[in-house]
């Protein structure tokens, strides 16, 4: 039968998850590399210098949000149409996606140049941490458009099935950024040092570096996608169709930024450390959960495949496959988080309270990423259904609805051991309500023995 050529209908399930699931886990994870390597640098600077770039951390994410969400949306439509065989029309929306990705960019253009000052003001007082915040992220956050565009041109690589480009795009970034960071921070090779503002510049660097050999790589090696703003003009049809697409998507992204900016107000209550530590590991939990959400990218083609051939076998191979692989690496974390936190915050060059904080708040805070599995999971494969309001729902509960209500009141109550608790407390309720939504929609698909 015709649907036998296709790998996902016959492959092997497990070195199939593997094989589209590697090149995503990679990028991802490199994508990460820009914040962490920033902070291990920055530390050397002082507490303050670092509280200043975890502060500005939200922001940068939600500037991922955006274009992520606005990427996502294209490599869909392209997608579709260039499974149909119409070049036209994927070149089309390709143009006004770019240029949508740009129009985009413009919002972080102003939040960079008038809106860094009063976000700074909100969460600390400490007058080097607001110098540090300013010059940080007046760069990091007016010059993003350079990531806008590198993101673009890589859905618009993935839409035509090619994940290895995307993935080398993201390592020549980073290997820039790495290079760069001392070079600028602490002034080698006759360079004056920066600071701050070194990091922030190779950060951008790192991502224009990123976005001029896509764009290249693209015009040398594609086929069926043909840019062209000759005569350009917007497609508000075509823009409504990406934001249908977009919005949930970014949704989804922004909710660690309002949950990091949250949590940075309740944690400012107790100290600017328990702020720097809070920064420092929501940056080292993304190289735990980066891998983890690259299974679920390698997951959700091949169960909507499976699921569309009604081949309930393979499923649920799926679904196990991708289970075992995403609790290997969330046990590994927790593992690694566990008994390691002097190592792992001794890169960041904690000093005696920070360490009095970090240690025991990277145990705990460590715990929810395996309570965590079952919730990614689920989230992976509602979206492969078709029921991406499931996924939503079990994002807000894991990132937003438990947490921010529970830390309120712990914090009065038990101090930041409470703050820190509400994590795996959020995973294991969200998990919980996965396993229900999760029979309901198998029962519901007739799927479900």
């Amino acid at each position: 039968m015709e649907e036998k050529k296709n790998p996902m209908g016959y492959k092997p399930i497990f070195p199939l998850l593997i094989s589209m699931a590697f090149p995503p886990m990679i990028s991802m994870l490199i994508q990460s590399l820009y914040n962490i390597i920033d902070s291990i640098f920055v530390a050397q600077l002082g507490e303050s210098a670092l509280t200043a770039v975890s502060l500005i951390f939200p922001l940068q994410n939600l500037s991922l949000a955006f274009s992520c969400g606005i990427g996502i949306a294209m490599n869909a439509m392209i997608a579709r149409h260039l499974g149909a065989n119409n070049d036209k029309d994927a070149s089309h929306v390709a143009s006004q996606g770019i240029v949508m990705s740009l129009l985009h960019s413009l919002l972080f253009v102003l939040i960079g140049l008038f809106f860094i000052g009063p976000f700074v003001h909100l969460f600390s007082q400490d007058k080097d941490v607001i110098t540090y915040g300013l010059q940080y992220g007046t760069i990091v956050i007016t010059f993003t458009f350079g990531s806008f565009i590198h993101i673009a041109v890589e859905k618009m690589f993935q839409a035509c099935g090619n994940m290895l480009v995307p993935m080398i795009m993201q390592i020549i970034g980073a290997l820039i950024n790495i290079i760069l960071d001392p070079i600028f921070i602490f002034g080698y090779f006759g360079l004056p040092a920066m600071g701050v503002t070194g990091a922030a510049l190779a950060t951008i660097i790192g991502q224009f570096g990123a976005a001029i050999l896509s764009i290249y790589l693209f015009s040398r090696h594609n086929e069926h996608i043909h840019i062209s703003f000759k005569h350009f003009k917007i497609d508000f049809q075509v823009f409504k169709n990406l934001y249908s697409i977009a919005i949930p998507s970014g949704v989804m992204m922004c909710l660690p930024s309002v949950l990091v900016s949250i949590l940075n107000g309740v944690l400012a209550t107790i100290s600017q450390t328990a702020v720097a530590f809070f920064g420092v590991y929501f940056k080292l939990q993304t190289f735990v959960y980066m891998p983890a959400n690259g299974v679920i990218q390698g997951l959700r083609p091949i169960m909507s495949y499976n699921y569309g051939a009604k081949q309930k076998d393979r499923m649920d191979q799926s679904i196990k496959a991708a289970g075992l692989t995403i609790a290997t690496i969330l046990t590994l974390g927790t593992l690694l988080f566990s008994i390691f936190p002097t190592q792992i915050l001794s890169l960041f060059n904690a000093n005696q309270a920070m360490l009095e904080i970090g240690i025991s708040g990277l145990r705990i805070l460590s715990i929810s990423f395996v309570l965590s599995t079952f919730g990614i999971l689920m989230s992976g494969v509602f979206e492969s259904l078709g029921k991406g309001n499931y996924s939503l729902i079990i994002s807000l509960l894991r990132q937003f609805i438990i947490i921010i209500p529970l830390s309120l009141l712990f914090i009065s109550h038990i101090g930041l051991s409470g703050v820190w608790l509400t994590f795996p407390l959020s995973e294991s309720i969200a998990s919980l309500i996965a396993l229900i939504l999760f029979i309901k929609v198998y029962k519901r698909i007739n799927l479900i023995d």
